[in-house]
């Protein structure tokens, strides 16, 4: 036992110092492989709301809180965060200059994440999980050293390139057999409640700037309201209606602090007719005017370019 734990803390430490060498800027640091990025953070960060789009964030140094509905989420060294769809939530930081934040995020690949489950469904018979939009789960060694081989990788251009792909499938194979592994692999086979508002969901996020209601969205469902109400709420912890609200919202920052949207063009290409109504909820949602939030976010985050065919890139 004592020696697993000792082998347990020499893979931290070297996962530490590559991450440390690989990461060098603070904010997103972009490798090798699509959807794989290395973050990096210096100062602590208080409570700020979020939307996370499916991934999984493996902290290796520093310590990140998430609060969704009436749970909180803790992920660091000896947890990850995996999420199945997109969620919004408030997340606070651990980190200092001394000690920064060291973590890696994996964009989720829904092909890699579906190949392997057709595998896993022909060998693995066990009961059906309960599906879990979101959930933190306690990081084994086998799934620690995977992610050591991976960042050894991907300080080498050659290695990273043609044996990087193959670590990040291993990556992928030790979550969804992991302690909670079968929660994500139910929540990825979208059957069922659950698979129809993971739908709904990714309705939403494709069509912002259109008009959407809740009779439409659970027409579409094949669900009666008050049924869509409540599978809807049992998924995101929130109403159908905050949730396209705050999804707007934080699209509508997206575009201003990357694209450098005024807040009019903004506001507009998220749906909303009322320049006045949409500053007056974003400054409910994040304490902030547009403006001033725009200007904190440059400031404090360096976001990466977005990955082809995501809904949203969150600012972890």
């Amino acid at each position: 036992m004592r020696d697993s734990a000792l082998a347990q803390n020499d893979c931290q430490r070297q996962m530490i110092a590559l991450l440390g060498r690989l990461a060098p800027n603070e904010g997103y640091n972009l490798t090798a492989l699509d959807g794989v990025r290395l973050l990096r953070s210096n100062r602590a960060l208080t409570r700020t709301p979020v939307l996370y789009d499916p991934g999984i964030v493996i902290v290796c140094q520093g310590r990140k809180r998430g609060y969704w509905g009436d749970q909180m989420y803790l992920y660091d060294a000896q947890h990850y965060l995996a999420v199945a769809v997109p969620v919004p939530f408030t997340m606070e930081t651990d980190a200092s200059a001394e000690e920064p934040l060291l973590a890696l995020y994996f964009h989720l690949d829904f092909n890699l994440a579906a190949e392997l489950l057709l595998q896993l469904e022909e060998r693995d018979h066990s009961e059906p999980a309960e599906p879990k939009g979101l959930y933190a789960s306690p990081m084994d060694p086998a799934l620690s050293q995977s992610v050591l081989r991976l960042l050894e990788a991907l300080e080498a251009p050659l290695d990273a390139h043609i044996l990087g792909p193959a670590l990040v499938r291993e990556i992928y194979f030790r979550i969804l057999t992991g302690a909670q592994g079968g929660s994500l692999r139910a929540a990825l086979n979208a059957r069922g409640q659950f698979g129809r508002i993971s739908k709904a969901l990714r309705r939403i996020h494709s069509r912002l700037g259109e008009r959407l209601d809740v009779e439409h969205l659970a027409s579409e469902a094949n669900m009666s309201v008050p049924s869509f109400h409540s599978h809807f709420k049992a998924v995101t912890q929130t109403s159908p209606m905050q949730y396209l609200k705050s999804t707007r919202l934080h699209q509508a920052r997206l575009l201003m602090v990357r694209n450098g949207y005024s807040v009019a063009v903004a506001a507009s290409q998220v749906g909303y007719e009322s320049g006045s109504q949409f500053s007056r909820e974003f400054k409910r949602l994040f304490g902030r005017t547009p403006s001033d939030e725009v200007a904190r976010m440059k400031a404090a985050f360096a976001l990466p370019p977005p990955v082809a065919g995501a809904v949203f890139v969150a600012s972890h």
